[in-house]
């Protein structure tokens, strides 16, 4: 009986099988790669990935501007040389808000916006980098400019899902796939703004699919009127670092009314001699619902005794928001009521919250 032998398989060479085989790098030829391709020395690579996040209310957008005014100034920022270039800011959130964070810039510091003059463009947009081809449009788009971006800001991810939930590790990693093609497209660093989860301990909300893939994690808590940055993850550099910085108030000028219009930038401050203490669960939980409240349901409150042009939201509206937040087990009316009662009381003592004739607001950042 002849026992036929095996054909052995032949693959087929094709040109993406010759560029991985142009890639193969033998043990000997690995050497230690001494240069730095920073665009922030010890925190930001250039081309890569990093997620800022933290609380409503925090102040990621002040941080995120300040940092995307110092790189298009090509100035150091928190004491960390910077690589500079051209930014592109994604506002998702945006009107006169981010362009009134922007002005405050120019008349606090107007040095610093001189030299970002030419290197900074703002994009006032909603981006669907989830379920839309927008990714593909920006590339499209930036290539019909002459500018060559460092850094692309895209603030925020909830603003950039377009149908998508980011709680789904599908979706998540349809946004990540777009973030990768604008990487590779323009070489430029992406900074995604995000915010915490219920549960402030897990980190940036959603699928944690998003952790997974960036290189860099920045956490911003707020310790009285100080808020504290820390990066979280560092893909290829020491992790934990930490700076402070508070946010200085501007008035930008009136409006038609004869109301004041303020604003405010970002200063460096010492580190808070508590910071390693963060609030407990329940006042950290508080102070997320506050800042859920305040977004659906602030308002400007006019007298004397209440803050200028700061939103303000009722007692009423917050303890629901904390009640949707799970601020206690308890299930009684009485039991939500008394766990809201300390908690507030808790964070005005402390200084993170004022709470007058029924209406509450944050002390610090808008």
């Amino acid at each position: 009986m002849n026992i036929s032998q095996p054909t052995a398989f032949i693959p087929k060479v094709t040109d993406r099988a010759t560029r991985i085989a142009s890639q193969f790098v033998p043990l000997a030829a690995i050497k230690p790669v001494l240069g730095s391709n920073y665009l922030v020395k010890g925190l930001l690579d250039r081309g890569g990935f990093s997620v800022i996040y933290g609380e409503s209310n925090v102040g990621k957008t002040f941080l995120a501007l300040d940092l995307a005014l110092h790189v298009a100034a090509d100035t150091a920022w928190h004491q960390s040389r910077v690589c500079g270039g051209a930014v592109i800011y994604v506002a998702g959130e945006g009107g006169a808000g981010i362009k009134n964070r922007i002005a405050a810039i120019g008349l606090k510091v107007p040095e610093l916006a001189a030299r970002a003059e030419g290197r900074f463009t703002l994009l006032p947009t909603n981006l669907d980098l989830c379920t839309g081809d927008d990714a593909a449009a920006l590339i499209a788009a930036l290539s019909q400019t002459d500018v060559a971006p460092a850094l692309i800001v895209i603030d925020t991810l909830a603003r950039s899902m377009g149908a998508g939930d980011e709680n789904t590790a599908k979706d998540m990693g349809l946004l990540v796939q777009s973030v990768d093609a604008i990487r590779e497209a323009t070489g430029a660093h992406v900074a995604i703004i995000h915010h915490s989860g219920k549960d402030a301990a897990k980190g940036a909300r959603g699928s944690g699919s998003l952790r997974a893939a960036v290189d860099t994690e920045i956490e911003l808590t707020r310790n009285r009127d100080t808020i504290i940055a820390t990066t979280k993850k560092q893909r290829d550099m020491i992790c934990g670092a930490k700076f402070a910085y508070s946010l200085s108030s501007v008035d930008l000028g009136t409006d038609g009314d004869g109301d004041p219009i303020t604003s405010a930038v970002v200063v460096r401050a010492d580190m808070p001699l508590n910071a390693a203490q963060p609030l407990k669960r329940q006042a950290l939980i508080a102070m997320q619902a506050l800042g859920d409240a305040l977004a659906a349901h602030g308002e400007v409150k006019h007298g004397e005794d209440f803050p200028p042009n700061r939103q303000c939201v009722s007692l009423d509206h917050w303890r629901k928001a904390c009640d949707r937040h799970q601020l206690t087990n308890g299930g009684s009316d009485s039991a939500l009521r008394q766990a809201f009662g300390r908690a507030w009381k808790s964070l005005q003592d402390g200084g993170l919250v004022r709470v007058l004739d029924g209406f509450a607001w944050m002390c610090a950042g808008e």
